[in-house]
């Protein structure tokens, strides 16, 4: 493995761990505890780059489609995302932690490219949780993604492409600027960063999220 190893199941034990040392539950935050820098989230030393229009603050969710944790907190993430305001802006980043995670980023990236990420996000999900099917290269994925109706060879086209990996390239970076360390993970404004360790839980991390939203929007 590149740069870091990576485990969900490590990742599943130290948010588990670090809940019930420090007690955290999804109404934490309604009971006034507001959270702290260094504990619940991370500030960056350095701000990352955005892609918010202007007056918008852009939340990143940093996921990788063969996560469990991922999976499990997609229905949990899409119900958040309909109870924000219109000057919050959702982006998707998929992470990339070994080389063979690239193929599932240029899968999302080209489904963006076709306007069909809200119509195949969870699709892919259940393919690969619910139904064990192994997504993970360019010809697997593209004898799937034609089975759900989208046309084989402009998906083939899309998925060689420059731009596509040129989004896959700075998704890479941006999970990096981050410092990401585990997904589920948040980016928030550029400068914030929390996830299921750092807060506790991903339900206490939309509540960290949603706290620092109204920090950057205060600070306007």
């Amino acid at each position: 493995m590149q740069r870091r190893e990576f485990s969900i199941s490590a990742v599943a034990a130290t948010a588990s761990a670090t809940a019930a040392s420090l007690g955290f539950s999804g109404a934490a935050l309604a009971q006034g505890k507001a959270p702290k820098e260094g504990t619940d989230y991370l500030t960056l030393d350095k701000a990352a780059p955005t892609e918010a229009p202007a007056g918008k603050i852009e939340v990143v969710e940093f996921f990788w489609y063969s996560c469990s944790h991922c999976n499990a907190f997609e229905p949990q993430l899409e119900r958040w995302i309909k109870k924000q305001p219109k000057d919050v802006a959702i982006r998707r980043v998929p992470v990339s932690f070994r080389p063979d995670f690239e193929p599932q980023q240029r899968l999302y990236y080209v489904l963006e490219s076709m306007g069909k990420v809200d119509e195949m996000q969870m699709k892919v999900f259940n393919a690969i949780h619910l139904e064990r099917q192994a997504l993970t290269n360019g010809d697997q994925i593209a004898a799937w993604v034609e089975k759900q109706g989208i046309n084989k060879a402009k998906f083939v086209e899309a998925y060689n492409s420059f731009p596509i990996v040129t989004k896959v390239r700075k998704a890479t970076q941006l999970q990096d600027q981050y410092k990401v360390q585990g997904v589920p993970a948040l980016g928030i404004a550029g400068r914030f960063y929390t996830d299921g360790s750092q807060a506790g839980s991903m339900e206490r991390a939309l509540g960290v999220t949603d706290y620092l939203v109204g920090t950057v929007r205060k600070s306007k």
